[in-house]
């Protein structure tokens, strides 16, 4: 490992060297293989740009708008062209966040602190909704109250049963991450309005592409790829229900720019249907000799390059250019799906009426078709058994895939007979493990056992495998020491 603090400085290049040499272990973040963590429109020159942008605001402070009126301007045409997508009317007004957890932490804060008279808040959402709502309860001392789902989505009634006195918001996503469909919006914020009580759509994963799928009709064009167009699959963007701001009821709403407006990392939108609604989200704090501390967001130091490189990046694209890559998503996402659909081994577990593929076995072991799926270059995102979902695999399809979509099938097929080959994942002998009882030494025990003290993360079939079976908690601790054990800081010898 190298010294990041050398005795003497080092020269740029040799610097930069150093830097692609640890970049070449990572998974391609182009060229579109990767169902997960990125999101690439294949567009020429746009990394370029946004590089050029985020160098010109990478050192203006967000902390303070009056001594940097630049990042302000850039931030209010960045909500403003959120709210003008997401239905958002004179009143809108919205924040720039760091991505979709903070949107939604804030999200939760703002609708906690509103309502300072019950001492107990409790948040309503549906077994699919993100963790990072689970994530906000935890941190704002919010109880979470989790509603069955119906099918895959929120189930109305069971939200509207879960409501209680100390109810303070409700939450349902547009669409879900694990499956891409789109909770019943309206009827869930027609229960939210009569009871009073806050209303958050989680569309930080699909929220920038649903409106242009939307307006790309119900019926999927012709294109270049062939088995676009097949029987029985769902067309993405089809019978979609309202879900924005334009919903009676829906009190805010979250979108994440470096999902599918392609911005580079972390760029988020949090949007409130009034001020009145966004005021608690605000932290202020002056009874210190200091500065008054006043942060519409967690951060308070924010650095503008982020912000500058979502802006060039949506004035580069433009509203037509949003709509041309939604047209190729759409249609990678057929494409895709057509191929599961014609494997015998695999299904679809999901409609596609977004851009996510998801899919379950039919006979095959998905753990190991993840591991032969990434040795034909294919890196996809494997989902664990919950309640009574099956694991599956997850595909986040972008319109990157559209230039390699018709590969898809062949190496699909390719890797389902591979993993029938191989067989199923026979769990290794462990021993009774309990949260309390995972330990420091039991995760460097089990990553060596497994292959994992190398750094080597290229066959996870096993791994998924004792995680698919163990419970949450376990889990959770499994992959907490896990991490834990990979972050640690590395001697250096001098």
């Amino acid at each position: 490992m190298t010294d990041a603090l050398p005795e003497k400085g080092v020269p740029g290049e040799q610097i930069l060297a150093e830097l692609r040499e640890l970049r070449a272990g990572d998974l391609p973040t182009h060229g579109g293989r990767l169902f997960a963590y990125v999101y690439d429109p294949a567009l020429d020159g746009l990394d370029e740009l946004a590089h050029a942008a985020h160098a010109t605001s990478a050192h203006v402070n967000g902390l303070d708008p009056t001594a940097f009126p630049s990042l302000l301007a850039m931030e209010n045409a960045l909500v403003a062209a959120a709210a003008r997508l997401l239905g958002g009317g004179p009143a809108t007004v919205g924040s720039v966040t760091s991505g979709g957890t903070e949107s939604l932490i804030l999200a939760v804060k703002a609708a906690r602190d509103a309502r300072p008279d019950i001492r107990s808040p409790r948040l309503v959402v549906p077994a699919s909704a993100h963790a990072a709502f689970a994530k906000a309860a935890h941190y704002l001392r919010v109880e979470l109250d989790v509603v069955p789902l119906s099918g895959l989505r929120a189930d109305p009634r069971a939200t509207a049963a879960a409501i209680t006195a100390d109810t303070v918001l409700i939450a349902a996503s547009a669409p879900s991450y694990a499956h891409g469909v789109v909770d019943p919006i309206p009827e869930i914020a027609a229960i939210a309005a009569e009871h009073g009580v806050r209303f958050h759509v989680d569309a930080c994963f699909g929220g920038w592409i649903l409106p242009y799928l939307r307006r790309l009709g119900p019926d999927l064009p012709v294109g270049d790829l062939p088995g676009a167009a097949v029987p029985g699959v769902a067309v993405p963007g089809r019978d979609l229900p309202d879900f924005d701001l334009s919903v009676p009821g829906v009190t805010s709403i979250s979108v994440d720019l470096h999902k599918y407006a392609y911005a580079p990392k972390g760029v988020s939108i949090l949007l409130h249907a009034s001020e009145e609604l966004r005021r608690p989200q605000y932290f202020a704090h002056a009874d210190w000799p200091g500065y008054t501390m006043i942060n519409p967001v967690i951060s308070s130091t924010r650095s503008g390059g982020p912000i500058a490189a979502a802006y060039a990046t949506l004035r580069s694209i433009g509203d037509t250019g949003y709509l041309a890559l939604a047209a190729k998503t759409r249609e990678s996402v057929t494409v895709l799906a057509a191929a599961v659909e014609a494997t015998e081994g695999v299904r679809l577990y999901a409609p596609t009426e977004t851009t996510v593929v998801c899919l379950a076995s039919d006979g095959v072991d998905l753990f190991v078709l993840a591991d032969e799926l990434a040795a034909r270059g294919w890196h996809t995102q494997p989902q664990m058994a919950h309640a009574d979902h099956p694991p599956t695999i997850h595909l986040t399809v972008t319109a990157a895939v559209h230039a390699t979509a018709a590969s898809f099938a062949p190496d699909l097929a390719e890797a389902v007979a591979a993993a029938r080959a191989r067989g199923p994942i026979q769990l290794p002998p462990l021993p009774p493990l309990t949260p309390e009882s995972v330990t420091p030494e039991l995760i460097a025990s089990l990553a060596e056992g497994l292959g994992l003290g190398a750094g080597d993360f290229t066959q996870m079939a096993t791994v998924n495998t004792i995680l698919n079976a163990a419970p949450p908690a376990l889990r959770e601790a499994l992959l907490t020491g896990f991490l834990s054990l990979l972050q640690r800081p590395t001697p250096v010898t001098r």
